[in-house]
């Protein structure tokens, strides 16, 4: 009978014994406890390890004697289902490098580099509250928002200035720079709009004031920017033009009026632009009249033998008359033709290649049928002479 409660003791101890190495919870005397098959599989620890500054492990995997189980409130890096689970306590208790008592940072290999446990290999580390990955992210990404915040500023200021495009930058980080190169364009397209949109303005404010004086007077918001000073200069100078060609032109006609009524009125006191519009206008129709009379006196001459006086108005008109019934070289033609259509002894016929002057045609037919006859005479007397 005591020889079987023996055996049964020993037992108990040698599996009692056995499940304290096995154990992924609690630590032994000496701080540590075996890594489960399961957290083993998962990758979280391997073998016999130490946690809360327990023995080296080259003490206890030469360690045989069962230790008892002690009990404890913090966490092994083997409690966890998942790394996501682990990193979620983590992050959940505002845990780093520098503030880890449960000591779950360099546990199984005691590097204390703010990253909890093992991680997976190619695991996100930026998810990891303050570890080097996500300060070094979280760096990357405020330099990204203070180079494109400074980017967009300078590419704003620049194609406001309607200055040459430049999206590099000498300062900051790599991360500062990209951002300030993409912002800067944005930046720069849009004080561009702006500065047109302005310059459209101030061509707007120019012309309005220039079709109101003739003497300008640049607002103090368009003098300091040289593209919005010579977006207003430029509506005052195209309005004053406008002004100043509608004025010529005014001038122009009652020039042109007078010149027809052969009434001379130039303006008095006015600009020497205004005074030249009306003789320009004046001596528009002094020519047009000139022709007109010249036209009358070109085709009188095709009804008439000798030129007379057309009594008109005034001898100006009368010598424009006159020039063009002399310049009438079309008569000279029709007289020779006519001469020499009766000087032949042709029967009467008006030529139609000649549209007009039938009348000065007849006449000196007439005239060369008179000298025909009197050959014919010449030639009949020493005939007469003979029979006789």
């Amino acid at each position: 009978m005591s020889k079987k409660i023996g055996l049964l003791t020993l037992f108990f101890v040698l599996m009692f014994g056995t499940m304290s190495f096995a154990h992924g919870g609690g630590l032994d005397s000496k701080g540590g406890h075996n890594c489960s098959p399961k957290s083993q599989a998962k990758g979280l620890c391997s073998g016999y390890h130490y946690h809360n500054g327990g023995g080296s492990s080259s003490e206890s995997s030469t360690s045989t004697t069962s230790q008892p189980t002690a009990t404890r409130n913090d966490k092994d890096c083997s409690d966890f289902a998942t790394y996501d689970e682990v990193i979620e306590y983590w992050n959940s208790k505002g845990y780093s490098a520098t503030n880890d008592p449960e000591k779950l940072d360099g546990w199984g290999n005691k590097v204390d580099d703010g990253i909890p446990c093992e991680a997976p290999s190619g695991y996100d580390k930026t998810k990891i509250n303050n570890s080097p990955e996500q300060i070094q992210f979280k760096q990357e990404q405020s330099d990204t928002e203070n180079g494109e915040k400074q980017g967009y500023n300078q590419g704003l200021k620049d194609g406001y200035a309607e200055a040459d495009a430049n999206d590099t930058t000498s300062e900051g980080s790599e991360a500062f720079k990209s951002g300030y190169s993409t912002s800067y364009t944005n930046g720069y397209e849009d004080g561009k709009k702006k500065i047109e949109s302005e310059k459209t303005k101030a061509n707007k404010d120019g012309y309005a004031l220039g079709n109101k004086q003739d003497k300008i007077t640049i607002p103090e918001v368009y003098s300091k920017h040289p593209g919005l000073k010579a977006s207003f200069e430029s509506g005052f100078n195209k309005a004053v033009s406008e002004r100043i060609e509608a004025k010529k032109k005014e001038y122009q006609d009652l020039g042109y009026k007078d010149g027809k009524e052969d009434t001379y009125s130039p303006p008095k006191e006015t600009q020497d632009a205004f005074v030249k519009a009306y003789q320009e206008g004046y001596d528009k129709a002094q020519e047009e009249l000139k022709n007109e009379y010249y036209d009358m006196g070109y085709e009188a001459a095709f009804a008439v033998l000798k030129f007379k006086d057309p009594k008109l108005p005034n001898d100006k008109f009368t010598e424009w008359y006159k020039k063009g019934f002399n310049a009438n070289e079309e008569i000279e033609k029709i007289k020779d033709a006519g001469y020499l259509s009766g000087e032949t002894g042709e029967e009467y016929t008006f030529p139609s290649e000649f549209k007009k002057g039938e009348e000065i045609f007849k006449h000196y037919y007439q005239e060369g049928y008179k000298k025909y006859e009197e050959k014919q005479n010449k030639i009949k007397l020493p005939l007469l002479a003979v029979l006789d």
